[in-house]
């Protein structure tokens, strides 16, 4: 599945028909378990909790659901029904899934390449993209894509290596010399960019090539975030950026600088027990008030990717240990 936890390309709040007034709590409830089973590795089942859901709502989905029920279908071995909702959401004149990069490098669909109906789905997909893009700054669109593509995919590929050989093998430690080594190279292409032309729009460089320049940004050394959140900041008041992006460009900045952060972006990692948990927080009780604010989710939804549950008491007794031992 590799949920696009920063960034949206598919259109999340858009459905396939008009939902209408009708009550989604048996939807929500649905997708919520999928989810949790998913994060579990219960494909079969989180597979049945999906189809549960869309039948509760006459067949109908919201596109991210729909791509992240593909996903656990493949991984069920169920490759019919993956293909089905991914071809559908290919097809459908008012989704025309397009995000080419992140489907040929979804892991959770490996099982399909084999398929013949493999090669059918991604020319739909890449046609998709070529439309949407035709009146875009194609070469910068194509530095950009290849740039996405490499900041993406050995990052996805962290769980996998962490589960054969372990957190702190040298597997992973080669792994991430090589993410590093993606980064910095990114980097500069990107800066050149930045310097040389400002925060480009998506109407410049597309969704996909828009949200590649805070990647970038989001994974690069705390003084090169510092030099670029102004211009970030500038460019979502005129509409170049997304808020939500900003948000936890703005949370890593202020952590790094040793205070709390502000959205609850941020998932650290006790490195004795591997255990995750939310980053020191401004006022947790109304962290979703803010976040709403972004564009973002509750954060109890956000954190659900990681197998945690919200509980402001517990990150307040959290933090003032944090706070002690920095002491």
């Amino acid at each position: 599945m590799k949920r696009i936890i920063l960034t949206a390309v598919i259109g999340i709040l858009i459905s396939d028909f008009a939902f209408g007034q009708k009550d989604m709590t048996k939807y929500k409830a649905f997708i919520k378990t999928a989810d949790s089973l998913y994060n579990a590795k219960n494909y079969k089942n989180s597979a049945i909790a999906y189809q549960n859901a869309f039948d509760s709502n006459e067949g109908k989905a919201y596109p991210r659901d729909r791509y992240n029920a593909a996903c656990t279908f493949a991984l069920a071995g169920d490759s019919e029904k993956a293909f089905y909702h991914l071809i559908y959401s290919a097809e459908h004149p008012r989704i025309k899934y397009k995000n080419y990069n992140h489907i040929t490098t979804d892991s959770d669909l490996n099982s399909l390449h084999k398929d013949e109906q493999w090669e059918k789905l991604v020319k739909l997909v890449k046609a998709n993209k070529d439309e949407a893009e035709k009146d875009l700054d194609k070469p910068l669109v194509a530095i950009l894509d290849t740039i996405y593509r490499e900041d993406q995919t050995y990052r996805r590929q962290i769980g996998e290596i962490e589960g054969k050989y372990g957190r702190d093998s040298d597997e992973m430690k080669k792994h991430w010399e090589l993410i590093d080594k993606k980064d910095s190279i990114n980097l500069i292409k990107v800066q050149k960019i930045l310097d040389g032309r400002g925060w480009l729009s998506p109407k410049i460089i597309g969704n996909q090539g828009n949200s590649t320049l805070f990647l970038v940004i989001q994974h690069s050394p705390l003084e090169i975030q510092e030099k670029y959140l102004p211009m970030m900041r500038e460019a979502v008041k005129n509409g170049n950026a997304i808020a939500s992006s900003l948000a936890l460009l703005e949370d890593g900045v202020s952590l790094r600088k040793g205070g709390k952060q502000i959205y609850g972006s941020q998932i650290g990692r006790d490195q004795e027990t591997g255990e995750y948990f939310v980053s020191p927080l401004v006022d947790p009780e109304n962290v979703n008030k803010r976040r709403a604010t972004v564009g973002l989710g509750p954060i109890e939804d956000y954190i659900s990717n990681w197998n945690m549950t919200w509980d402001v008491k517990e990150h307040i007794e959290r933090t003032e240990k944090i706070e002690k031992e920095k002491k």
